[in-house]
């Protein structure tokens, strides 16, 4: 196995254990070393890294909330274009260049909308709740008395009303004012989606339609009631009754003794939301825009963070292959557990920096051996170590193997403690990026916890860990040549 270490952390690590292990041979004692000692020596071995490093101050992770003006939208837009050009610097692909190319033109595009003066007008809700009727009225009588105004009906916002769990149409996205519409009191899937509508920072008026179907003195409870469900989250002016297309009404007509009876069409009622949509347009026709602009740049963002890990992680998977192995042939090779530890420890620690590097998230040197330790913390807290031993050790005794077999076991599973512990890494990592500054966020422990059980469950599958033994047995422990061999 021929590797190259230019690196500061684990060649001085490997060194040290190269060294104590010699000193172990002439006193045994010398190797008996406690877990500070052990990073005491690392730290010494990486001195002069160490001080051309700063360490990383935390910072405060709460990000105000800005009023969206121009500039704010002007501000996410340079974020995404920055995110851009380091994509540009990272992908080698073609598919990567590919995606690359669409992110470029999406945010051309949005960049034009800033000069944008029509406004996207969208119609939704559930099934039979009368958007279609909605839609046709506003364009015959009140379209023609407002201008630059286009209205799409979003049908199918979400499946059925009877069933949880409401999905938004992507068409929602671009629409700067929504008109919630719902024939009665929220159902569970209507309230859920109105709750992602306003969570994405979405303009709602939320319409009580076909209200002439209900008693009149009914009327005004179920609009109450609705009112209810929402407040604190949409005013009062912005929740409204209205009927776009009221049921025909009997009519009797009485005459001369006679009786006629015909059915009359009573006039739609949709003057106060006529109204109240004259109103929000002339007083709030930019910052919707501006809203609507800046829910997709923040969308574009999450794709295009999405395509840098997937990119990042490409890189960072051959660097905890190599990383593994070179754990596993220092546990192999060192007969002291303790020097197993200081092994492991400068191995994961500069896989820490290295990692981080490659995500752009610095580690000093304190800031990676605390990383490290913890990880190597939470293995054993969560019984991880145990848990590989006793799943590794079978799959060893089924090779014939004899005087290296305690060897083995201590460098396969060093690989794969080594190989969890990069694997959570990388989620830790890719969840950070979503942060707009990840270098101010203090090392999350809870957060690397609930990564590390996941990828343990997803890294606990038979077929890979027989196929991990296989590499550990080629790699560390290799058959003999045959006698009359060539040499």
């Amino acid at each position: 196995m021929n590797l190259k270490l230019r690196k500061p952390i684990l060649v001085g690590g490997l060194g040290l254990t190269a060294g104590f292990w010699l000193l172990h041979g002439i006193h045994p004692g010398i190797a008996d070393f406690s877990g500070t000692t052990i990073w005491g020596a690392l730290a010494l071995s990486s001195g002069f890294w160490w001080l051309r490093k700063r360490s990383l101050k935390p910072l405060d992770l709460t990000i105000p909330a800005l009023p969206v003006d121009r500039t704010a939208v002007e501000k996410a837009l340079s974020a995404v274009e920055t995110l851009v050009k380091q994509l540009a610097a990272e992908a080698i692909s073609e598919v990567q260049v590919s995606t690359l190319t669409s992110f470029q033109e999406k945010l051309t595009q949005l960049t034009v909308e800033l000069e944008r003066s029509e406004i996207r007008l969208a119609i939704a809700g559930g099934q039979s709740v009368g958007k279609t009727a909605l839609a046709q009225y506003l364009t015959e009588n009140w379209m023609s008395q407002v201008q630059k105004i286009s209205i799409g009906d979003t049908a199918g916002l979400f499946a059925e009303p009877e069933e949880v769990g409401a999905t938004l149409a992507p068409e929602i996205d671009s629409a700067d004012l929504v008109l919630f519409v719902t024939a009665g009191d929220l159902t569970s899937p209507e309230y859920q989606t109105i709750q992602q509508l306003l969570a994405r920072q979405q303009r709602v008026l939320l319409l009580f339609n076909k209200q002439d179907q209900y008693l009149p003195d009914e009327r005004p409870l179920v609009l109450q009631q609705i009112r209810a469900r929402v407040q604190g989250q949409l005013t009062a002016d912005d929740v409204m009754a209205i009927a776009t297309a009221p049921a025909p009404v009997k009519v009797r007509q009485y005459q001369s003794g006679t009786v006629q009876e015909r059915l009359e069409q009573p006039a739609a009622d949709v003057s106060e939301l006529s109204d109240r949509l004259t109103q929000v347009l002339a007083e709030e026709s930019q910052r919707l825009i501006l809203s609507t602009v800046l829910r997709q740049v923040n969308l574009l963002r999450l794709d295009v963070q999405n395509a840098l890990n997937g990119v990042r992680r490409d890189r960072a998977l051959p660097l905890i292959e190599q990383s593994q192995w070179i754990a596993a042939a220092a546990a192999f090779a060192n007969p002291v557990p303790s020097l197993d530890l200081l092994a492991t420890a400068a191995v994961n620690t500069q896989l820490i920096v290295d990692l981080g590097e490659i995500y752009q998230q610095k580690f000093s040197l304190q800031q990676a051996k605390t990383a490290a330790g913890t990880l190597a913390d939470l293995m054993v807290k969560l019984g991880l170590v145990e848990l590989s031993a006793q799943a590794i050790s079978p799959l060893l005794k089924s090779h014939a193997v004899t005087f290296v077999a305690g060897g083995l076991m201590e460098g396969v599973s060093a690989a794969y403690l080594t190989r969890l512990a990069g694997l959570s890494l990388i989620e830790y990592f890719q969840e950070q990026s979503y942060i707009l500054d990840p270098n101010s966020t203090p090392f999350q422990v809870e957060r690397l916890t609930q990564k590390l059980k996941a990828v343990f469950q997803d890294n606990q599958r038979t077929a890979f860990l027989q196929a991990l033994v296989q590499q550990g047995i080629n790699r560390l422990a290799p058959a003999p040549a045959l006698p009359g061999a060539a040499k």
